[in-house]
């Protein structure tokens, strides 16, 4: 990769390096892709983003290349299987999360026509731009990331604290938190 000015906590391997350069903090209005990151989302709380990245292939391929409808269909049967599968996070809670997350998923879809348009009416369909100069300025979650939460649990979704719900609106670009200096930014 060629030596460009980037967010510190992205240098510490050409995984992370891409990540940040082609998908972090640039918005997101698929759904199927923001389910994605739900998911993946969901696997980190409490790990490193990093792991999931690594295993992210993995994921893909045990949660039907992220398509919620056909996760949501899944059975005990199903979720015996992931849980045996080393490819992925094999733990009990975060599976079952993922098939309740594509239930919800999907019933926000019929209420709001989009988990797109559910979402992003949070920010008026607009990034919300931090502009932070140094990494301690990004916060872990926000006043905004708590409410989204609530909300989402209020809806049947779980694994979605406000530190999930922030990381998940960094990494759609609902908020952008790249630093100064960022060539993503210029």
């Amino acid at each position: 990769m060629e030596n460009k000015n980037r967010c510190a906590w992205c240098e510490k391997d050409d995984l992370y390096r891409n990540y940040h350069d082609n998908e972090w903090g640039k918005p997101v209005y698929n759904d199927q892709q923001l389910f994605e990151f739900l998911i993946l989302e969901t696997f980190q709380a409490g790990l490193s983003w990093h792991m999931v990245l690594k295993k992210r292939e993995n994921f893909r391929k045990a949660f039907a290349e992220f398509d919620y409808q056909k996760v949501a269909l899944f059975d005990e049967d199903k979720i015996q299987k992931l849980l045996l599968d080393a490819g992925i996070i094999r733990n009990k809670l975060k599976v079952r999360a993922a098939v309740a997350n594509a239930i919800a998923f999907i019933e926000v879809q019929k209420e709001f026509g989009s988990f797109s348009n559910y979402i992003w009416k949070f920010t008026d369909g607009k990034p919300i731009d931090n502009s932070p100069k140094t990494l301690k300025e990004i916060p872990a979650s926000t006043p905004l990331s708590d409410a989204i939460s609530k909300d989402l649990k209020k809806r049947g979704f779980k694994f979605v604290g406000t530190t999930v719900v922030y990381s998940h609106m960094q990494a759609t670009g609902m908020v952008n938190d790249h630093v100064e200096g960022c060539w993503t930014r210029d």
